[in-house]
């Protein structure tokens, strides 16, 4: 396929970021200051990535400039950043298909048919195509979504429930002393009861949260139970009333709950993106960190899904990425341009493309 031979039906653009969280929508950003507009696509049914997806709720505190903010306030804050530039967004699909052109463009293809072909594209799939690791008891899928959940997408549905929480990391912890204690103006998502299952009797939570939920058990107001689900208890007419707890001693208990929240983390899967032909490195793309280009030329990477010396998993670290990673791509998109480094805050041209008025300074 030559750029002579474009088949109708075909996106052609300048860029595809593959990834809608908050480091894509930054990419998004950088590039439209270039005066770039790209094409971005997301498996997730909404932007957001991992903030929306498992923690809309819970506060951020390393943001530059915004002591504490939620996944959930991020998002929408990153998404009205990047309204002047029109990004188009291709979401509740996957790339399947990236093969390079004769005229050196790519040509994209996703799981519904949407195909591109584009100068570069952007990788900044977190963590790639993350599932949650699941409980393994017989019969229990049938329960995923209505008593059983591997995620909290409205802490509300669980107030005034009795919760079985099942895990030992900061979500298990977290989510556990969320649903149990109250606060000075009472908590509208306290249950009404809230028991923590883990199989043994250390934890890989932060240790202030392990303290404060030993404290609230001692309290009576929360219990800990050292041990693993292994069966189910259910009414007959296939209702989830409680769980089979077997402890270290060897003993089966029945622990009765209304909803069951289970918390192992993340199974990453790079899917599709391992076949792309690009350096990897224990199930990360390897870049530089001049302009955080992968091993083929026209690919970038960045956010988590990157591996680089020194690298850091932080949104933060990300949002520098996507900044090099813009700058770096533009020899490739145009390179008759020359490019100068401008600012947001003294740019007569930056302002035209943000759609703001210039300052007037005295």
């Amino acid at each position: 396929m030559t750029q002579n031979q474009t088949p109708a039906g075909v996106i052609e653009t300048d860029a595809v970021i593959v990834g809608a969280g908050p480091v894509g929508l930054f990419q998004v950003f950088e590039l439209g200051l270039l005066e770039i507009k790209a094409h971005i696509i997301d498996s997730l049914a909404y932007p957001g990535g991992q903030c929306i997806e498992l923690y809309p709720d819970k506060p951020i505190y390393d943001i530059p400039a915004l002591p504490v903010v939620t996944g959930k306030e991020l998002t929408d804050n990153l998404l009205k950043q990047i309204e002047p530039f029109g990004a188009t967004f291709h979401l509740g699909q996957e790339v399947t298909t990236v093969e390079k052109q004769d005229d050196g463009r790519f040509f994209v293809a996703t799981s519904k048919g949407t195909q591109f072909l584009t100068k570069t594209i952007f990788i900044a799939g977190g963590v790639g195509s993350f599932q949650p690791r699941t409980l393994k008891v017989d019969g229990i899928d049938k329960y995923e979504g209505s008593q059983v959940h591997y995620r909290v997408k409205n802490p509300s549905q669980f107030a005034g429930k009795n919760l079985l929480i099942v895990g030992g990391g900061d979500s298990a912890l977290d989510w556990a002393l969320n649903f149990c204690a109250g606060n000075a103006d009472g908590n509208p998502h306290k249950a009404e009861s809230v028991i923590l299952v883990h199989r043994r009797d250390g934890f890989r939570a932060a240790p202030a949260s392990v303290a404060k939920m030993r404290e609230l058990c001692d309290a009576y107001e929360m219990q800990f139970i050292v041990g693993q689900v292994t069966d189910l208890d259910e009414t007959e007419d296939g209702n989830l009333k409680g769980v089979k707890v077997t402890g270290g001693d060897g003993v089966t208990r029945v622990v009765p709950c209304d909803e069951v929240l289970v918390f192992f983390g993340l199974s990453p899967k790079l899917g599709p993106i391992a076949e792309w032909g690009l350096a990897l490195e224990r199930k990360q793309i390897l870049v530089d960190t001049e302009k955080f280009s992968t091993s083929v030329p026209g690919i970038f990477a960045v956010g988590d899904i990157n591996t680089y010396p020194g690298k850091k998993k932080l949104i933060l670290s990300g949002f520098h990425e996507a900044a090099l990673a813009a700058f770096g791509a533009m020899p490739i998109i145009n390179p008759e341009k020359r490019v100068h480094l401008q600012y947001t805050t003294t740019s007569p041209k930056l302002h035209k493309v943000l759609g703001v008025e210039s300052p007037v300074f005295d």
